[in-house]
């Protein structure tokens, strides 16, 4: 099996890495939506595949990424925004339901591989783009949740919100979209504390691993040349 297969977590984290650089362009494409829709299919399939790939259930992936893709596709064929609310009310679900899988496949065992190397990254992305998402649908829900500094009364475009989730997820505050609506703002306090208790996980385990391979490292009793019980050695006959 090629490498990249055996990666999946490694594929899903470059194509949302690449996903970054191309919205702008596919923003303004004139065949905007349909990019959009067929780019979001791949990054879909992607997902279930790292799903696939970690303790979670993979028919609960495919449960929800089948009508999010029949909605994507109903999209690109007619262009139109108007089922974009519910195709990414299942996009977020299914992101936060594969970033739980990712973590449960990192935290499985004390091994590290090079596919959860890229899990690490994955995952952080796949929080960003769900929470994007999240916006989108309270956006549709409730118009004008959300403000700028370019066109303050306007929707958002989907970069404007996955810009504001990276900036409130990293914590680096440096958004020029701002929530103002109660509701946007409590999702954007719930991404803050994500963030944050992901970095902190993070943290954790790698002090963990660092301490459990310290602990292998150290030699036994009976390779210092000490007594193997923990009593001192009898008197010499």
């Amino acid at each position: 099996m090629p490498r990249a297969l055996r990666e999946p977590s490694a594929l899903l984290l470059g194509a949302q890495l690449a996903g970054v650089l191309l919205y702008p362009f596919m923003e303004s494409a004139g065949a905007g939506r349909a990019l959009f829709s067929i780019f979001g299919i791949l990054v879909l399939w992607l997902v279930v595949r790292a799903v696939q790939a970690s303790p979670a259930l993979t028919w609960l992936g495919l449960l929800l990424a089948t009508p999010a893709t029949v909605l994507l596709l109903i999209q690109a064929v007619t262009g139109s925004d108007d089922l974009l609310p519910y195709s990414s009310a299942l996009e977020a679900v299914l992101y936060f339901y594969a970033a739980g899988a990712l973590i449960a496949y990192m935290l499985a065992d004390h091994e590290i591989t090079r596919d959860e190397l890229f899990a690490v990254g994955a995952t952080f992305t796949l929080v960003a783009w769900a929470f994007a998402y999240t916006y989108t649908v309270c956006q549709a829900i409730e118009p004008r949740s959300f403000t700028a500094a370019v066109d303050p009364e306007g929707d958002r475009t989907w970069m404007e919100l996955l810009f504001l989730s990276f900036t409130t997820l990293t914590s680096t505050g440096l958004s020029d979209v701002i929530p103002v609506k109660p509701f946007a703002r409590s999702l954007s306090m719930l991404e803050q504390l994500g963030g944050v208790a992901y970095l902190g996980m993070l943290v954790s385990r790698l002090i963990s691993l660092a301490a459990l391979r310290a602990r292998a490292a150290q030699p036994s009793g009976a390779e210092r040349g000490g007594a193997p019980s923990g009593r001192p050695p009898g008197p010499s006959a």
